[in-house]
């Protein structure tokens, strides 16, 4: 049953619609080792649809987040899920030469997806001349949230602090990063930094609007500062952010890697239906598909005598 908090959400929303879900979409991928696999996910009804490049969290992968793709897919969006080197699929070795570039593979990966439109369109049937190709998002989880963060303009620092390749990518247009690692450095457990180098991201560039989604309980092995440590990316970046803190909420947000899955530490249906509703209404404006939808939200969450969360914005 939903809280106050999403029960006025759903009286502002239009009905779901069925949905249509293709995978494996294969992508050439030369230099990769394999070619990437995508799944895609869309409305069956609806032209101008925009899109989704949802990037998973380390391990997962095109299968998982159903919570969130199924929601978002059957309110409007049409949603492209890569399945990532790093993901247990593939049983990746911690030797394979790869694997220490595995963070840029990624990026690599949502940037194949975005060159290659036409062909995931006319994969999926009776989707072609249905999309939106001006209005995309990147959102990620996790190891996912960094990788989305990288196309909004986030820089990865080198063993001496200075920036690494620009990755912005023009063509998104707002990101939704969920419970998305702060800065390195000083900030990482010694476990970390020594294991993931590359964990040492600079928000100072990442100028794309974006929300950001972080629970007060994520207190997350790979870093020395606590659960503040993954409100950073909303925090250190400029330009319009918003920030969604989830109370009593871990890594898993209280569900959304999916449906029945051993991640989820800390189930909590509300937690779910609340990312939903308002990722939902956040795209829905940051995108300029509507004025009313995140304002009614952002309200009703305000609201609620007995809220999960809070949101604040600048």
């Amino acid at each position: 049953m939903p809280g106050s908090d999403t029960a006025t959400m759903d009286a502002e929303m239009p009905a779901p619609t069925p949905i249509v879900s293709v995978k494996p979409v294969s992508l050439s991928a030369p230099g990769r080792g394999a070619d990437l696999q995508v799944r895609v996910s869309a409305p069956a009804l609806g032209h101008e649809l925009p899109i989704i490049v949802f990037s998973h969290g380390f391990g997962s992968s095109s299968d998982g987040y159903g919570p969130l793709v199924d929601f978002w897919a059957s309110h409007g969006f049409v949603v492209i899920q890569p399945t990532h080197l790093d993901s247990r699929t593939l049983s990746l070795s911690a030797d394979d030469p790869r694997t220490p570039r595995i963070w840029r593979f990624r990026v690599e990966d949502m940037k194949r997806i975005l060159d290659r439109l036409d062909l995931l369109e006319a994969a999926v049937p009776g989707l072609s001349g249905r999309l939106d190709k001006s209005r995309i998002a990147a959102a990620g989880h996790s190891f996912g949230g960094q990788t989305a963060g990288s196309l909004l303009g986030l820089r990865v620092l080198d063993p001496e602090g200075k920036k690494g390749e620009d990755l912005y990518d023009p063509r998104i247009k707002a990101g939704v990063l969920l419970a998305t690692a702060g800065q390195g450095g000083t900030d990482l457990t010694p476990f970390a930094a020594e294991r993931y180098p590359f964990m040492n991201p600079s928000f100072a560039d990442m100028t794309a609007p974006a929300l950001v989604v972080a629970g007060d309980q994520d207190n997350s092995p790979l870093t020395v500062r606590g659960p503040d440590w993954l409100t950073d990316p909303y925090f250190l970046s400029p330009g319009d952010k918003s920030l969604l803190t989830l109370f009593g909420a871990e890594h898993s947000l209280g569900g959304i890697a999916g449906y029945e899955v051993k991640e989820t530490t800390d189930e909590n249906p509300r937690h779910v239906a609340l990312i939903q509703r308002l990722t939902w209404a956040y795209l829905r404006d940051a995108l300029d598909l509507d004025d009313s939808s995140w304002s009614a939200a952002r309200k009703a969450l305000r609201d609620s005598t007995d809220p999960v969360g809070r949101i604040e914005s600048r």
